[in-house]
């Protein structure tokens, strides 16, 4: 599969793939160079690149569980918040997934800034509720949808709990009832 932005998106891609196949073996703490010998590239692109450990298990989940959830426009925010439910709920019940979602709260230290994850899910879920805003619907506010949507599944992952089919467009009907 080709990927655009040329070599730089190869190397990020290469070495995120490492990150998740160390971490999916159960290798959680996991040594730079350990990552750059599995990416095939120099332990320095990393350093480079990500300065540590923990910001690049950052990017890595932040990047990937990004990716594996977008958030449609089908032209109602019941739709587009029910298709982004349903994409976060799929990622959750994948292992990889939740092995992501592992890595993302393990990256957080008490003198991190708040999660890069969910200020920019919070970003996406804004141009998706302002657009529906423009469309004269009834909209939550945005930490609303992190509150009764995406907290309720990432909590079922971290404490083990499974993460049933129709699960998420279920809390996205609790919370548009409320509107």
């Amino acid at each position: 599969m080709t990927r655009p932005g040329g070599r730089s998106a190869r190397v990020r891609d290469a070495v995120h793939d490492a990150v998740i196949e160390l971490l999916a073996a159960g290798e959680i703490d996991a040594a730079i160079p350990k990552i750059a010998e599995r990416a095939g590239v120099n332990p320095t692109s990393i350093y480079r690149r990500w300065g540590s450990r923990d910001n690049l298990l950052l990017d890595a989940a932040v990047t990937r569980l990004r990716s594996t959830s977008p958030i449609p426009d089908t032209g109602s925010l019941r739709g587009d918040l029910t298709g982004w439910a349903d994409g976060v709920e799929s990622a959750m019940r994948d292992r990889h997934g939740q092995i992501l979602l592992r890595a993302l709260v393990a990256t957080m230290a008490p003198e991190r800034e708040p999660v890069e994850y969910l200020r920019a899910r919070g970003d996406d879920l804004q141009q998706t509720l302002d657009a529906a805003a423009a469309r004269g619907e009834a909209v939550p506010e945005v930490q609303d949808v992190l509150d009764h949507v995406l907290a309720p599944l990432y909590l079922r992952v971290l404490f083990r709990l499974p993460v049933e089919p129709g699960v998420g467009a279920q809390l996205v009907e609790r919370l548009l009832r409320t509107l």
